[in-house]
């Protein structure tokens, strides 16, 4: 049993490492975000991905645009208790986040991506073609999908 909280411990605490969030004065939602019978610790912990999930985070940073091929708009939240999560919004698709600061709070609705540093948020949009579910970022009583 110890062995199996040391390695969650450890993946979680490499992940704020590398991400360098020095300010612990944010405090996140509490929610470690749910979606279809899986939640994102669970996927994080055991290294799946495609699950659509749903939740909230506080923005810890904000990152330059993915401008190679689809554009994204990109920035890091951090989750209550859990990893923090790489949002990557498909500017082609859908609007922009405008004024997105940190500490600001984005409920979401997206397709997650497990990677070790905590995992990717993605399909925050509609899809045209209609083969993927749709998803939604919330900003300010704004929803952009």
């Amino acid at each position: 049993m110890r062995k199996s909280l040391i390695i969650p411990l450890f993946a979680a605490l490499l992940a704020y490492a590398y991400f360098d969030i020095k300010d612990e004065s944010i405090s996140a939602p509490n929610s470690w975000s749910t979606g279809v019978g899986n939640t994102i610790q669970q996927a994080f912990v055991n290294e799946l991905s495609d699950i659509q999930v749903q939740g909230k985070g506080v923005v810890v940073r904000i990152l330059p645009d993915d401008l190679e091929g689809s554009r994204h708009q990109k920035f890091i939240l951090k989750l209550s208790g859990g990893p923090s999560l790489l949002v990557a919004h498909n500017i082609d698709l859908s609007r922009r986040l405008e004024g997105l600061a940190k500490g600001d709070v984005v409920e979401f609705n997206g397709e997650y991506e497990w990677n070790s540093q905590g995992g990717v948020l993605h399909w925050t949009h509609d899809d045209p073609d209609n083969r993927h579910v749709g998803g939604w970022l919330k900003y300010k009583g704004m929803e952009y999908h």
